[in-house]
């Protein structure tokens, strides 16, 4: 039994669902500690608060700043001077836990400050996140203004970290890679456990995630769609004619992404992919001046999968045309083209050291 050390960005769940998925297949023969801020030291803490063989530090991390309902990268940037100011004694802590700890494996989810730990001390990490898909896939099908800020803010990733031994990227959409980068491995998205067994069924409900804001069109279209939704992400309010309001409950949350007609949601890689993994379409809302996901949005319609659409100007009409395609959205979902875990399990062991000899190559999707 060796010991992994794996490190994870704070912001939104999606990180932290993606680490936990890994964690529970790679806690079956190793030692894992983790080192989470935010959202997903909350998250993995609560999971994993009395195992012995995980444990979950917090560290300090990034998260986006928000501003009349849309991402402010102004604020995020000023919010992040103290994080920036305090980044060197960050990573000469870890530094010194990599010293005494000795891992056997440095996994990062975004994070910068293990990486660069471990690439001061002459030992190999691996990259495992969505965010990579800007440096790694072939973007020239985005429309030109998309691709203008793809190439702009790529510049920027390499600013986290740089020289991970292997790029494994998590993704619900898979374009070519680009031949000038590697050693890369594209998968998909990694699937909770609760989902792997799971006999998803149509009970005509649709679920709704949204995080922090609920924008006003969307909620008075969805008032006036004639079937029960269930909301989530907005906290437990009071029900609101057919709007039922619930707090982010994991066990209830995927009861109703397994049973749902169809999933609206901003357009985070993990949870599209889990809802595709089920065969549920899915009407994405970007969240405002988030261009990740406005590019998570741009592949789910041109996948077929579903259909994005702006808060700002979002009609009944873009819901009532959602949901006449959903038939064929559904039609058109290939589940297993969206799963990662296999794939994902696979590249990390190589670096393990049993495997650690293994040749490392870039490859595209793979099953």
């Amino acid at each position: 039994m060796g010991k992994i050390f794996y490190s994870v960005a704070g912001e939104g769940r999606g990180h932290a669902i993606r680490v936990r998925t890994v964690v529970e297949d790679l806690r079956q023969e190793h030692d894992v500690v983790l080192f989470a801020p935010h959202v997903a030291f909350d998250f993995l803490d609560d999971v994993y608060r009395d195992a012995a063989d995980v444990q979950v530090r917090r560290i300090p991390g990034l998260q986006f700043c928000y501003k009349n309902r849309r991402v402010s990268y102004f604020n995020s940037i000023r919010q992040s001077i103290p994080y920036l100011l305090g980044l060197s004694e960050l990573v000469a802590s870890m530094e010194r836990l990599l010293r005494d700890e000795q891992p056997d494996l440095i996994i990062t989810d975004f994070e910068p400050a293990l990486p660069r730990a471990a690439r001061r001390l002459g030992l190999p990490f691996i990259s495992f996140d969505h965010q990579h898909f800007l440096t790694t896939f072939d973007l020239s099908s985005l429309p030109w203004s998309l691709w203008l800020k793809a190439q702009s803010i790529a510049v920027s990733i390499s600013l986290f970290y740089s020289g991970q031994r292997e790029t494994i990227v998590s993704s619900f959409f898979s374009p070519p890679l680009r031949y000038e980068v590697g050693p890369v491995t594209s998968v998909g998205v990694m699937l909770r456990r609760e989902l792997k067994y799971a006999r998803p069924s149509d009970e005509r409900h649709l679920l709704v995630y949204l995080r922090r804001f609920a924008p006003p069109r969307l909620m008075a279209a969805l008032r006036r769609c004639g079937r029960k939704v269930i909301v989530y992400g907005l906290g437990e309010r009071q029900r609101d004619g057919n709007l039922y309001y619930s707090e982010v409950n994991e066990i209830g949350f995927l009861d109703d992404l397994i049973n749902c007609h169809a999933l609206i949601s901003n357009a985070g890689n993990q949870l599209v992919g889990e809802a595709l993994s089920m065969r549920k379409p899915v009407l994405a809302i970007p969240e405002e001046g988030n261009f990740e996901q406005a590019v998570n949005g741009h592949f789910l319609e041109k996948s077929g999968y579903g259909v994005c659409r702006d808060a700002i100007g979002f009609t009944d009409g873009d819901l009532n045309q959602f949901l006449e395609r959903v038939p064929s959205f559904r039609q058109m979902i290939d589940p297993q083209s969206v799963i990662g875990n296999r794939a994902a399990l696979a590249a990390i062991r190589r670096h393990l050291p049993t495997c650690a000899d293994a040749p490392v190559v870039s490859t595209a999707r793979v099953a």
